[in-house]
């Protein structure tokens, strides 16, 4: 049964969601991009206070909408960095070869640790994968 303060919290989530949308939206190519500061005081309406732990819900959003399909791209610089759309499909090529990129470098690593190669690893986890067993 869900209480009235639950639902609350879910039109909360959903308007939160989509003013992230909304806002990311006028923020299409690389040039465009927002920092993380100026989204999260648009999103939730008033500044962080802890840069990591105030800023996780709103990476939690950005994460739902990339997994219905939003093209929301990142780009980070040492002048900063923030989160736009893409807006080429070269661009979102660029940005999706830089996460796996990131992943593959993650994984080596992995395997080094176990002491296995990186296609042993790659199997032990496409079986993990295949069987549902998260490890």
């Amino acid at each position: 049964m869900t209480t009235m303060n639950q639902y609350q919290q879910e039109i909360e989530r959903l308007e939160r969601k989509n003013r992230l949308f909304a806002e990311i939206q006028r923020h299409i190519g690389g040039h465009r991009a927002i920092g993380m500061a100026e989204l999260y005081e648009i999103v939730f309406q008033r500044p962080w206070k802890h840069r990591i732990n105030d800023t996780r819900r709103l990476r939690t959003y950005i994460t739902e909408l990339r997994r219905e399909g939003a093209p929301i791209c990142s780009t980070s610089t040492a002048e900063g960095g923030g989160y736009y759309l893409g807006q080429t499909t070269e661009e979102i090529n660029n940005y999706l070869h830089r996460r796996e990129h990131k992943a593959l470098k993650i994984l080596v690593l992995n395997a080094r640790m176990k002491k296995i190669s990186l296609p042993d690893y790659l199997g032990q986890m496409q079986m993990r994968l295949g069987t549902g067993h998260e490890g």
